[in-house]
């Protein structure tokens, strides 16, 4: 897989009687680990540039965050490690499948960001839902939203309880470093979107600005709209050149 990436007062996971989907059984992709290297500096760097936008979703949902990550809408979700430009802060591993809802949904809100109770906040959890259903349907990629505080979360649990494979999109919603849209991108799906797409997506609805005066649950929906409109255009050297 491709990578992408990610904390604050306990939250309790909010079910509601929105929409529930099912999906077929896949496989999880292998773990991997991080290359090592005793090249020269140069070497280093270089390598450290090539992984730059491959960071793991493992380290994500563990919770290591990074500022910078929320910026680069790209990563891993093979890799168990990353070593950040200084930025990154470790935290230790989180794994509470506890958080999860008993019956599958493309859309998990640990936060409470799309679930608070109001009747219309719910109605726009189905439209997600099912807006990601029938993309799936139409393309064959799984579009997958998990809303949550760090470290109110089931983290590595989503990958069993998802099957994220390599034509999955992971897309976390955590507002913790400022950045709210984070994105673990399978290796089938980089193929036919530009990566430039995920940071352009990050900076337009991500940022702290659209997400404080329009709202989490505004941020998560216009992104998830985008990701549809994109995936759904002709494979070419223009799709996906506009973050609609």
């Amino acid at each position: 897989m491709a990578f992408l990436q990610l904390p604050c007062s306990p939250l309790t996971l909010r079910t509601t009687s929105c929409s529930v989907f099912t999906a077929p059984p896949i496989k999880a992709s292998s773990n991997l680990s991080l290359p090592t290297s005793s090249k020269p500096k140069t070497t280093k760097f270089r390598n450290w540039v090539a992984n730059f936008h491959s960071k793991s979703l493992s380290f994500l949902l563990s919770g290591a965050l990074s500022l910078g990550l929320s910026l680069t809408g790209k990563y891993i979700l093979n890799k168990p490690n990353f070593v950040g430009a200084g930025i990154s802060e470790a935290k230790v591993g989180v794994n509470k499948p506890e958080l999860l809802p008993e019956v599958f949904t493309p859309v998990i809100d640990v936060a409470g960001f799309l679930s608070d109770g109001q009747v219309w906040v719910c109605l726009q959890e189905r439209r997600i839902a099912q807006e990601i259903a029938d993309l799936e349907k139409d393309t064959g990629f799984k579009l997958r939203v998990l809303a949550q505080n760090y470290p109110d979360t089931p983290g590595l649990a989503i990958r069993d309880f998802w099957q994220v494979d390599d034509r999955t999109i992971v897309f976390v919603a955590d507002p913790t470093f400022g950045n709210i849209l984070n994105f673990n991108v399978g290796a089938s799906v980089d193929l036919d979107i530009p990566r430039s797409f995920w940071s352009r997506l990050a900076g337009k609805y991500g940022n702290i600005f659209y997400w404080k005066e329009k709202g989490e649950d505004a941020s998560i929906e216009a992104a998830v709209m985008a990701i549809t409109n994109c995936l759904r255009e002709p494979v070419g050297p223009n799709n996906c050149s506009e973050v609609k």
